[in-house]
C-alpha cells in the first residue's frame, strides 16, 4: 500500500477495477443466496415434521435438495438452453457487451441488470479510493460497500435481508472499532447497534399495537444495527430522516408502476443501504452544513 500513499489516485483505479470484479460475484450472490435460504428452510421443515417424508411429491423434492446448491456450485447456465457459462462469458460488462446481451448458443436475452451490477458497484469503489486512503479501513470500505449492494437487490427481489449479510457486517463494524481500525469509537458503535436496532423494533411494535399489522421486517433492525456499528450513533438520525425521506418517494412511485395499493409492503431496506452509504461519505459534511447554516451554531 506504499505506492498508493504517493499516487493516491491509484487507489481510486484499483478499487474500480476489484469493484468491477467482485460486481460479477454479487451477481452470484444476488441470485442464489435466498435460493440457498429456501432450501435450506425446507430442509428444516421436512426435518421437523418427518411425516411429510411419506407423501411422494415431498420424497422427490427432498431427493433434489440433498444435491449441492451454493455460490459455487453447480456452474452457472443459461436459464433456457442448459448451456453452461464459459470463463470468457464471464468477464464483467465486456462479454454481455461482446455478446450483445445474449446467450452464445440460443441467442435468448440476458438481462442488462448483471452489467449494471458490476458498474454500480465500480463507481461506488471508485468514489470510496477517492475519499478514503489506502489503509485497512478503506480496504474495509470496500467489502462494507459489496454487502450492501448485495442486501439492496436482494431485497428488491425477494423482501428479505439475509442474516448472512447484516449480522456480519454489524460485527465486522464492532470488530473494526476494537481494533481501533474504523475512526468511530467502540463506545459510539455499540451503541450505534443497539440504538439503530431498538429504534426500528420499537417503531415495529408500536405500529403493529396501533394497527395490528407488521410495517417493517426484522431484517431491517439489523441492517440498521450494522451502520449504527459502521457510522456510530451520532449518523443514525440522519440515517433514519433520510431513508425515510427516499423510501417514501420511491415506494410510492414503486407501487403506483405496479398499480398496488398504499397498504401494499415494499422493501425498506435498500433505503437504509443507499441512506447509509451516503452519510458513509458526506454525513459528517451535511451535519456540519446544516448546523452551521440552518442553526447558525
Amino acid at each position: 500500500m506504499i505506492i498508493f500513499e504517493y499516487y493516491p489516485f491509484l487507489f481510486a483505479i484499483f478499487a474500480g477495477i476489484f469493484g468491477l470484479m467482485i460486481g460479477s460475484f454479487l451477481n452470484v450472490v444476488i441470485h442464489r443466496l435466498p435460493m440457498m435460504m429456501e432450501r435450506e428452510w425446507k430442509q428444516e421443515c421436512i426435518e421437523f415434521f418427518p411425516q411429510l417424508k411419506k407423501d411422494p411429491e415431498i420424497k422427490k423434492e427432498l431427493e433434489s435438495l440433498n444435491t449441492p446448491f451454493n455460490l459455487n456450485t453447480p456452474r452457472s447456465r443459461c436459464p433456457k438452453c442448459n448451456t453452461q457459462i464459459r470463463a470468457i462469458d464471464n468477464i464483467p460488462v465486456i462479454s454481455w457487451l461482446i455478446l450483445k446481451g445474449k446467450c452464445h448458443k440460443c441467442a435468448n436475452p440476458i438481462s442488462a441488470r448483471y452489467p449494471a451490477i458490476e458498474l454500480l458497484t465500480s463507481a461506488l469503489c471508485v468514489v470510496i479510493g477517492l475519499y478514503f486512503p489506502a489503509d485497512w479501513y478503506g480496504v474495509a470500505l470496500l467489502f462494507f460497500t459489496f454487502t450492501l449492494v448485495s442486501a439492496t437487490f436482494i431485497d428488491l427481489d425477494t423482501m428479505l435481508l439475509p442474516d448472512q449479510l447484516t449480522l456480519p457486517l454489524m460485527w465486522a463494524g464492532l470488530a473494526l472499532s476494537l481494533l481501533n481500525i474504523s475512526p468511530v469509537s467502540l463506545q459510539d458503535a455499540v451503541i450505534g447497534a443497539i440504538a439503530g436496532y431498538l429504534c426500528l423494533w420499537t417503531i415495529f411494535w408500536a405500529f403493529k399495537l396501533l394497527t395490528s399489522k407488521e410495517g417493517m421486517g426484522y431484517g431491517d433492525f439489523k441492517l440498521l444495527a450494522a451502520l449504527g456499528a459502521w457510522l456510530g450513533w451520532q449518523q443514525l438520525p440522519l440515517l433514519i430522516l433520510m431513508s425515510s425521506l427516499v423510501g417514501l418517494a420511491f415506494g410510492l412511485i414503486q407501487l403506483r408502476l405496479q398499480k398496488k395499493g398504499i397498504d401494499k409492503a415494499f422493501p425498506f431496506g435498500p433505503y437504509l443501504a443507499i441512506a447509509g452509504w451516503f452519510c458513509l461519505i458526506w454525513g459528517n459534511d451535511l451535519t456540519s452544513w446544516y448546523l452551521n447554516n440552518m442553526l447558525g451554531m
